[in-house]
Parts: structure tokens; C-alpha cells; sequence
């Protein structure tokens, strides 16, 4: 039974997960409100770097996701042509004391919840509670739900209510009901997983061509699935468009509608076609999201992860953005108490971080290398990188990124622990 000394999580995904565990560290009191009636393994690949796996390693989760996940070795850019742009070593392979996975979201948010459950127990995740309303007064908040059907649930009381409950955030809507919907950002995503063998170092994360022909992200997220050695990997494929898809993380995919743009991307590394071909299954959903909040605390209420900051994703950050998000809040909540003070220092620190983050991955994201390379090679095939564009003009436009997300090696090696 929920009290007034208990944290109310609403969302068991990625953010809300790690928060509930965060809390359980802190000896903090939670309970996790679902939507869902029953949460199950959904979506496809994403990238955690370094400072999220710290996180992540200080939760004690690290043995797990490695049985589950690969080890990035290195980032690799080509253009359109195949041809290579730039590479740079990733996670402990560059330096890092933490390394870098790429993972299934589906497999991450199940070694989540598993470990909520056997740390927390079994009633710490309560599914089939969609949150309807938050109220708040002087000691405390109740949150009210509906069942799937619609019908009231019983209310819950607790100190503190935090929004885990994604781009489409109830609590979010509460504050900024004029919002409006998501920002496109004119480029639309083909998302699919294939069984394929090892490419290149059979832990890259590759990045080719440009938006404005089309671009790939490629990456395995679990090793060895088969007796052939075989990987699953993940493939976004990325367009500029006018319109955008319709939003719906389910819709599935039409190859006429984004193959042409790779049907001649026949590598020595990597035949593209064949791979988006033999995908198991293929979703499209729009590129977008939202500008960033003034604020996401409002008294005893605040929010947590995409319902905070939903980010393009073009830096491998919304996972991890959302992690930090909740180690940084628990942090406050363990040393300013269950109330308004914790949540609005929490505010202060992490609204103006990821509001960053936001704008950058608009901007000047990882992949910014090949918008230079593109637009300075005219989209043409070159002898050589460097009489395009200089090798240390393109690892400056890493490392900035990497200042600002928070995982520049230095600064993330010194930086103290939030719990």
C-alpha cells in the first residue's frame, strides 16, 4: 500500500525503471504505475554510451547486459558511395572505464524490470494503471487511474509523482496543455532488424551517406543468435521528407517507399539492399520532437526521460539522457528529502542539461560529420578525405558533442557519483 513516504513512478519504461532502482539504492520507498496490462519486449535498437552505463554499472546491472548485448568497439562514417570518412574507437576501447552497448530496448527494459522485481518485489510494477490526473496539497500528491477499459481505479497517495510516461505524457500535457503536437523535424525512419553476419569489426556502429539522399545507422545488438554466428543487427534507414509518416510506433514499413534511395549501395563491406531486404520486419515513424520546457517541476510533480526532453534520435541519447535523469533525481531525493526542494534542484540541474542536448541533436549531432563531407564533396565520390575536409576539423565536431551530452572521457571520469 502506497503512503505518503513513497515515490510514485508513473511509466515502467527505460527512465522509470532506472529510477525504481535508483530509489531502492537510496533506500528511498517507490512503486511503478503501468499503462500497459502487460509489459512486453517492444521496439529495436539503441546505444547506451558510456556515462548511462555508468549508471547502469552502479546499479550493479553490468554482468547482465553484457550476456544480452554487444560492445561497441568503434563509431565508423561512410558517405553514400562507401567510401570511408572517419572512425574513432568507442566505450573502453577509447579510453573509457565504462563501455558502450548496443542493445534491443526490448532486452534492456526486461533485464530492467526483472531486477525491479527481484530487488523491489513482485508488486513494486503495477500494470494496467494509465494516470489520468495528479493532485497535490501541502503533504503529498494522489495520482488517479483508469483501467484499459476506462474505469476508474483506486487513487494512490504518495509524496512525490514523477511523469515516466513517455512523449505522449499526461503530466506533461497537465502543465503545457497548448503545447501542441511533437515538431517534425522533415526527415522520416525505416526501422528494421536483420540476421546477418558480422560486419566490419562485428561491434561497429556505422553511420553512411546523408539525409538528404538517404542515410543508414547499422549496428548488431546481440551476438552469436545462431549456429552460424550469425547477428541480429539493427538498421535505420533516414530521408528527408515534406511530409511526415504517420506516428505510430507500430506502423509497419513499406520497402517502395524508402528502398530506391539504397538500391545501389552494393560495398565491399556491407551489401545494404540484401540486408534491408532480409529484415525480419520494418517500421516507420516520423524523426521528431518537442522544444525544450522552461521547467518540468511543479511542486511535488515533475517529469522524467522523453515526457521531460523527447530528442531527435541522432545521438544515441534519449535512453541515456533519460538514466542520468533519474540517477540525478534520486540523488536529490536522497539528500533533500521526499518533497518540492529535491525535485526543484533537480530541475535546475538536468532542464538546462538536456535542453542542450535537445538543440544540439538538431543541430550539430554526431552525424554532422556527414553533412559536412556531403556538402563539400558535393555528394561526390573524392581521392581523398582530407582534401575535403581535415580528420581533426571531424573529431572536433565528436568531441563537442560528447562535452555536451555528458560523456567527454575526462569530465565523466571526475564527475562524482549522483546516488
Amino acid at each position: 500500500m502506497s503512503t505518503n513516504q513513497d515515490v510514485i513512478i508513473l511509466g515502467a519504461g527505460i527512465g522509470g525503471l532506472t529510477l525504481a532502482l535508483s530509489l531502492h539504492q537510496a533506500g528511498i520507498p517507490c512503486r511503478v504505475y503501468e499503462a500497459v496490462p502487460e509489459l512486453k519486449p517492444l521496439g529495436v535498437g539503441i546505444n547506451l554510451l558510456p556515462h548511462a552505463v555508468r549508471e547502469l554499472s552502479e546499479l550493479g546491472l553490468l554482468p547482465a547486459l553484457d550476456a544480452i548485448a554487444v560492445r561497441t568497439k568503434e563509431a565508423v562514417f561512410f558517405t553514400e558511395h562507401g567510401q570511408l570518412v572517419f572512425t574513432e574507437p568507442a566505450g573502453t576501447a577509447a579510453g573509457y572505464d565504462w563501455p558502450q552497448f548496443s542493445i534491443h530496448r526490448g532486452d534492456l527494459q526486461t533485464v530492467l524490470l526483472a531486477t525491479v522485481r527481484e530487488r523491489l518485489g513482485d508488486g513494486s510494477v503495477r500494470c494496467g494503471h494509465r494516470c489520468v490526473d495528479v493532485d497535490q496539497d501541502e503533504t503529498g500528491v494522489t495520482a488517479h487511474f483508469a483501467d484499459a477499459s476506462g474505469g476508474a481505479i483506486a487513487s494512490v497517495r504518495g509524496a512525490v509523482a514523477i511523469g515516466c510516461d513517455g512523449i505522449h505524457s499526461v503530466l506533461r500535457k497537465k502543465f503545457y496543455p497548448n503545447e501542441g503536437a511533437p515538431r517534425y523535424s522533415g526527415v522520416n525512419m525505416w526501422r528494421g532488424t536483420t540476421r546477418w553476419k558480422p560486419i566490419l569489426s562485428g561491434a561497429s556502429m556505422i553511420r553512411a551517406g546523408w539525409l538528404a539522399v538517404g542515410k543508414m545507422v547499422i549496428y548488431p545488438i546481440r551476438d552469436a543468435i545462431d549456429a552460424d554466428g550469425n547477428q541480429l543487427v539493427n538498421w535505420v534507414a533516414e530521408i528527408e521528407a515534406e511530409q511526415p509518416a504517420v506516428r505510430d510506433w507500430s506502423r509497419e514499413g513499406r520497402l517502395e517507399d524508402f528502398l530506391p534511395a539504397f538500391e545501389n549501395w552494393h560495398f565491399d563491406w556491407l551489401d545494404v539492399p540484401a540486408l534491408i531486404r532480409a529484415a525480419d520486419s520494418i517500421l516507420e515513424y516520423p524523426m521528431v520532437d518537442q522544444d525544450p520546457l522552461p521547467r518540468w517541476t511543479h511542486g511535488r510533480i515533475t517529469l522524467l526521460g522523453d515526457a521531460a526532453h523527447p530528442m531527435v534520435p541522432r545521438g544515441s541519447n534519449g535512453a541515456g539522457q533519460a538514466i542520468i535523469d533519474a540517477r540525478c533525481l534520486a540523488g536529490h531525493l536522497k539528500k533533500e528529502g521526499l518533497g518540492p526542494m529535491a525535485l526543484e534542484n533537480y530541475d535546475q540541474e538536468r532542464v538546462p542539461a538536456t535542453a542542450n542536448v535537445v538543440l544540439t541533436n538538431r543541430r550539430t549531432p554526431p552525424d554532422a560529420i556527414l553533412r559536412e563531407v556531403y556538402e563539400r564533396s558535393g555528394g561526390k565520390p573524392f581521392a581523398r578525405i582530407d582534401d575535403v575536409v581535415p580528420q581533426a576539423e571531424l573529431q572536433a565536431i565528436s568531441d563537442a558533442y560528447k562535452r555536451v551530452a555528458g560523456y567527454d572521457p575526462a569530465q565523466l571520469k571526475n564527475r562524482p557519483s549522483f546516488v
